[in-house]
């Protein structure tokens, strides 16, 4: 991580160590967030067939979902003093979810690569969770609850809605 300009330095009771650690994890989810909310708007955008105004609600609501959660997760890296993601390169260069740019994705197997994003965010959260309990930062931790909550919820839906298409 590069170090902060002190205009930039925002004071913080956590120790240098554990606020690159908190703020790596974080960043990291950031930029899975961004993928995530981009391939499920991609997905909302280009869905097709039968179940298309379902199908095409369900993914506006869950990216929108997602997008909610960006602002918290950049604001909590600033809170603790460290800086955070600043364009879509960076973006690219942390993400974990993978892009889907294929021209046609038939809607069942939109729903299914949704699913399992959504569970390897899942775990990516539960991994982040462990690095900012280890550095004390208890804040962190009780957001990264709320957030998995969300997804294992945009997850089930997926699921579930999967079984009919």
């Amino acid at each position: 991580m590069v170090a902060t300009p002190a205009a930039l330095k925002t004071p913080s009771d956590l120790e240098t160590n554990a606020i690159t650690s908190v703020a790596d994890a974080l960043n990291a989810l950031l930029a899975d967030s961004y993928a995530l909310y981009l391939k499920t708007k991609n997905f909302h955008w280009h869905v097709s067939g039968p179940h298309f105004r379902d199908y095409h609600l369900m993914l506006d609501e869950q990216a929108t979902q997602i997008l909610g959660t960006t602002d918290a997760i950049a604001e909590r890296v600033r809170k603790i003093g460290a800086t955070t993601l600043r364009s879509i390169g960076h973006v690219a260069r942390l993400q974990r979810i993978e892009d889907n740019d294929e021209n046609f994705v038939s809607a069942k197997a939109m729903l299914a690569e949704l699913h399992r994003d959504n569970l390897k965010y899942v775990e990516l959260l539960r991994e982040a969770k462990e690095a900012v309990e280890a550095a004390g930062d208890n804040a962190t931790a009780g957001m990264i609850d709320e957030w998995t909550d969300l997804a294992e919820e945009r997850a089930w839906f997926l699921f579930e809605t999967g079984r009919g298409a």
